[in-house]
């Protein structure tokens, strides 16, 4: 496994790819890997050549109030487990390297992005789409690994994509989950042992959400109110939303059909969660 830390650098190895005619699988990270980034990583490996993994912790898509100094780092291990998955071109920047000065140019997201997490983090997605428009210009990949425990993303990135015409091909694939189905995330390590036990429930309200859907349910606000009401009984953190929209255009439904997202945000202490399920709805 190749390690690059310079832009420059990593320019001369995508060059060589793409001069032997080979394609490359991305999977963009903050690092601190898990499970779920693995096998984004397993995924890239089957369907490319030549699989590309960055990581790199984006000071543009945290608030001023938000955890970027405390987001969990752990560069050395990274490399260990991407070296041990499979990974050709690890792409580890600073700062420095990848903002050398105040950007000139941001991308700033008009849609998907005023609700669920979005709606909460103003100027989140502007730098998440900023960033990914800078790597995928860099490592000129032909598909692109996203895991769907962050659908809202997955969403954005589809209309970056789209939008600015990027020759890459989108790969959501599914939430790696807990054996008691709670996501795996980086944030997981912050959870008190207590509050552990409890985050399980927030898989477990959107199991209920889709029972209910599977017996006929068509409500909205039914079926948040459910959902709502089992997480108050089992859960002690804050909760942040519960929503339904269309899927990926995350636009509003009264009555429920054809794609859909189902989401959630809880707030426990020291780690705030997100999950969410994508369904698709029968007449």
């Amino acid at each position: 496994m190749i390690i690059v830390r310079s832009i420059k650098k990593l320019k001369q190895e995508i060059l060589q790819i793409k001069k032997q005619g080979k394609t490359i699988g991305f999977v963009p990270t903050m690092g601190y890997l898990h499970e779920g980034h693995l096998k984004l990583v397993h995924e890239a490996k089957l369907q490319n050549d030549v699989v590309v993994l960055s990581v790199f912790v984006n000071p543009l898509q945290f608030g001023p109030n938000e955890d970027f100094n405390t987001y969990p780092r752990d560069l050395k291990r990274d490399e260990q487990l991407a070296k041990e998955n499979g990974v050709n071109l690890l792409f580890a920047p600073s700062v420095e390297e990848m903002y050398p000065h105040e950007p000139s140019v941001k991308v700033i997201v008009k849609d998907r992005v005023n609700v669920l997490c979005g709606s909460k983090r103003e100027g989140h997605f502007d730098g998440v789409a900023t960033v990914l428009t800078k790597l995928f210009n860099l490592v000129q990949p032909d598909r692109a690994y996203f895991g769907m425990k962050d659908a809202q993303q997955v969403a954005v990135v589809d209309g970056l994509i789209n939008d600015f015409h990027f020759p890459i091909e989108l790969v959501p694939v599914e939430t790696v989950r807990e054996e008691d189905g709670l996501a795996k995330s980086s944030r997981n390590v912050r959870l008190l042992p207590d509050e552990r036990k409890e985050a399980s429930h927030l898989y477990q309200s959107l199991c209920l959400a889709k029972q209910l859907i599977e017996d006929g349910e068509r409500n909205r606000e039914a079926i948040i109110h459910a959902m709502e009401s089992y997480l108050k009984q089992h859960v002690n953190g804050e909760i942040d939303y519960i929503e339904i929209y269309s899927y990926p255009e995350l636009k509003s439904l009264d009555i429920l059909k054809g794609n859909i997202i189902i989401a959630l945000a809880v707030r426990f202490k020291q780690a705030r969660l997100i999950d969410n399920l994508t369904i698709k709805v029968d007449k």
